[in-house]
């Protein structure tokens, strides 16, 4: 029968296939924001869209040309919740798998993965070389610059703020704030 892991099990899996600690730490950030979004979203499902946000790139590390494809075998070999394992497909639609963000869940974690890299890459050029002294008008104008963190795609961070019917302004103040609620768990933020 098909389960949903704890985020502690996410953890574990997640690790059992990714080993560098860039990966590993996007999975908890990532894992985190959600759980942030959950709370107003999803209130009674908060730990399930953790565990989305851990797993979401299962299969980046080692099978980066078959993301979100691969990752839905390795979960349907764990038996893992069919929704869980669309949810975290769906952060692929338009560059790997046609499979479109419809539930909030999946919508968030569409606009948030690219744009946590985004402003982790942000926060390692400030002095503090974090985001807890941030604000939003940084990653605004990093935002505009292409060629700062060029592998973070605006176009999925502008199609994700379209889905959720939000302004890039409001996608971005609300990210940074989910990142900002992190500092507990991921201390280096």
């Amino acid at each position: 029968m098909p389960y949903v892991p704890t985020v502690d099990e996410a953890r574990k899996i997640l690790e059992k296939y990714n080993q560098d600690a860039f990966h590993l730490r996007h999975g908890e950030i990532v894992s985190g924001v959600m759980g942030y979004f959950a709370k107003e979203y999803d209130p009674e499902r908060v730990d399930f869209w953790r565990a989305v946000g851990m797993l979401h790139d299962l299969d980046f590390e080692r099978w980066p040309e078959e993301h979100c494809v691969k990752s839905q075998e390795l979960m349907k070999e764990l038996d893992l919740d069919p929704e869980l394992i669309r949810a975290t497909a769906s952060h692929g639609w338009g560059i790997r798998v046609d499979i479109e963000p419809k539930l909030m869940m999946e919508k968030v974690l569409y606009a948030v993965d690219e744009l946590t890299g985004l402003i982790g890459a942000v926060a390692l050029v400030r002095p503090s070389r974090s985001i807890m002294d941030m604000e939003p008008k940084s990653v605004k104008k990093k935002f505009k610059d292409v060629k700062f963190a060029a592998g973070c795609s605006r176009d999925v961070i502008r199609k994700g703020a379209e889905m959720l019917g939000w302004t890039m302004d409001e996608l971005i103040s609300k990210t940074l704030l989910a990142m900002k609620s992190l500092k507990e768990t991921i201390p280096d933020l």
